[in-house]
């Protein structure tokens, strides 16, 4: 009995050693003794002088000493407890899929970086490609030569690789001019296309009047005539536009623009072409001859469905399968390209990689996580209404894939000096982390330390703190900058120790860190004054060690992400609570 019961001890007092840092509890160790063993109930003294000596014992050891006896004597606690998880979301089944034949297509335009909205749709099309075993094709729309730009090009290949989605093949839309003037012809001889001469304005009163175009008329010969002048025609003079429905209630219907003269290089094609086609047409070609089936894309396209179809159906093209979601919305933060632009030239926002701002270069710099934004997107799904997300939602997601692997670390902002007279100069070690097993780090410790403005403030002398995770301190001077304190060994019940204060400290031997703190970017119609601000504060010297782009946990105060590391000191972003 006394054998079992000294490594039923050993066992209860390193495992409490490990988990909470410092001398075992006598009563915790106790308790466990009698709960797992009843039978030695009636020999109290026998399991008192066990776990008098296994915490002996362990008084010895430093904290890396009980990690390596407690694998030895207990390995099944490092294992992985399991646990109950909530059921994940998952998407709908898609409509009309068959297993191996689901393609799909990642469709931007490079004429900025994507934003969240991008990042959801890309998921979307990504994720039904991969669970039908069928392929994703990535396609940039690139056919208006004035916006885009060759840097957007690799900017959304590089953000879409951080989203971990990948694609099975890569096409410019551009690459198919040859194809879109042959459909365009096919569409002038079959007397279903016109050229039109007339200026902008004057066609848009014919349109929003429901009247016909005089060009209309034109012979197909005139109009093939008047296609070969369009070559190289003055940008505005020529377009050719879809004989539609003039009198259609959906709008686009209206004899729609189909090619139009853009004098204006293209970032790959160069000066090669002067004829575009608009997005509706090359679009309905590409989806066609691309053999794509489902299209996955916000309701903002939807009165264009009717003209894609339309189109296809004169050329003797298939149509794919048109899956649509409501847009939505980020509480305060603009979600389309077109409100963003003008924030980044206004110098409003530093570019679009600001914190504050939802495109995926923000997001990833403030330290959200791709699997976060696919966690989003699951979560608001193929949604027909029109969410408004919370940061919050976003938060929280992104807690659950950072928590266990962000370390800890402690930090304090508008730090006041605290010196303790008879604190011993020694190494501590720290966990990483409080629940899972990522080691230990170490902390030096002399008589200086720092503790936080707010903490300081309402420190008076006399008073019993603790110093987290290290010892008891006895207030014995307060200055409006500074405080002593002294030791205290002074016995206290339970009671009164659950009522003393924790304060969060770091020693003399720390880094200066400066954390940059996003906030809400809009208030109602306008800015936030207050979006961007910045703490000052000493971080413990472990923290200069990071890398760029590591997440931590500075306690107490919240995940951040290490955004620069120089001789002044280590800048994060504050990622949220």
């Amino acid at each position: 009995m006394s054998e079992d019961l000294n490594k039923l001890a050993l066992k209860y007092a390193l495992i409490n050693a490990f988990q909470y840092g410092g001398t075992p509890n006598s009563k915790a160790v106790t308790g466990k003794i009698m709960a797992e063993m009843p039978e030695v109930r009636k020999q109290a003294k026998d399991v008192i002088l066990a776990v008098e000596e296994a915490i002996n014992q362990i008084s010895k050891m430093s904290n890396k000493d009980i990690e390596n006896k407690l694998r030895e004597v207990y390995p099944e606690h490092f294992l992985e407890k399991p646990k109950e998880k909530e059921a994940p979301k998952v998407l709908p089944p898609l409509d009309g899929a068959e297993m191996g034949k689901v393609v799909t297509r990642l469709p931007p335009e490079p004429n900025g970086y994507p934003h969240i909205g991008h990042g959801m749709s890309f998921y979307f099309n990504y994720y039904y490609a991969k669970k039908y075993d069928g392929k994703v094709i990535l396609r940039f729309d690139d056919t208006n030569p004035k916006k885009e730009k060759l840097e957007y090009y690799d900017a959304i290949k590089q953000d879409l690789k951080w989203l971990k989605i990948t694609w099975d093949e890569e096409r410019n839309m551009s690459d198919d001019m040859q194809l879109y003037y042959k459909y365009a012809l096919d569409l002038i001889n079959m007397g279903k296309a016109y050229v039109c001469n007339c200026d902008s304005e004057y066609v848009s009163k014919l349109r929003y009047d429901s009247k016909d175009c005089p060009c209309v008329s034109n012979s197909v010969q005139d109009n093939l005539s008047l296609w070969k002048e369009m070559e190289t025609a003055e940008e505005g003079k020529y377009s050719l536009r879809l004989k539609g429905d003039m009198t259609s209630k959906n709008t686009v219907m209206r004899d729609p623009t189909m090619m139009r003269v853009v004098d204006h290089p293209h970032p790959i094609q160069g000066d090669k072409y002067r004829l575009w086609p608009v997005y509706d047409f090359a679009c309905a070609i590409e989806d066609s001859v691309l053999g794509v089936t489902h299209v996955l894309r916000s309701n903002e396209f939807a009165l264009r469905i009717e003209l894609q179809d339309y189109i296809r159906g004169l050329l003797n093209l298939r149509n794919p399968k048109i899956i649509e979601y409501s847009r939505f919305t980020v509480k305060g933060a603009p979600t389309s390209k077109r409100l963003i632009r003008p924030l980044i030239e206004e110098h409003v926002v530093s570019g679009w990689d600001d914190p504050r701002l939802v495109t995926i270069r923000g997001l990833k710099r403030r330290g959200i996580t791709p699997e976060a934004i696919h966690m989003v997107a699951e979560e608001i799904g193929l949604s027909k209404s029109e969410p408004e997300i919370d940061w919050s939602l976003i938060e929280s997601l992104n807690r659950k894939v950072i928590d266990s692997t962000s370390d800890r670390y402690y930090f304090v902002s508008d730090p006041k000096s605290l010196e303790v007279i008879d604190a011993s100069y020694q190494t501590i070690q720290l966990k990483r982390h409080p629940d899972f097993d990522r080691g230990f780090r170490d902390v030096h410790i002399t008589d200086k330390f720092f503790i936080s403005g707010n903490d300081f403030a309402g420190i008076t002398n006399g008073q019993i703190l603790r110093l987290k995770d290290l010892f008891n301190i006895f207030i014995i001077d307060t200055t409006p900058n500074s405080i002593k304190a002294m030791h205290t060994d002074e016995k206290i019940s339970k009671d009164e120790l659950s009522k003393i204060k924790k304060i969060q400290w770091v020693s003399d031997k720390n880094v200066k860190v400066s954390v940059i703190v996003p906030g809400i970017l809009y208030e109602g119609e306008d800015i936030n004054p207050n979006s961007l601000t910045t703490i000052n504060g000493y971080g413990e010297e472990g923290i200069a060690n990071l890398k760029v782009d590591d997440i931590v946990q500075f306690e107490r105060f919240g995940f951040v992400r290490v955004d620069k590391i120089d001789l002044s000191g280590v800048t994060v972003i504050l990622t949220h609570k």
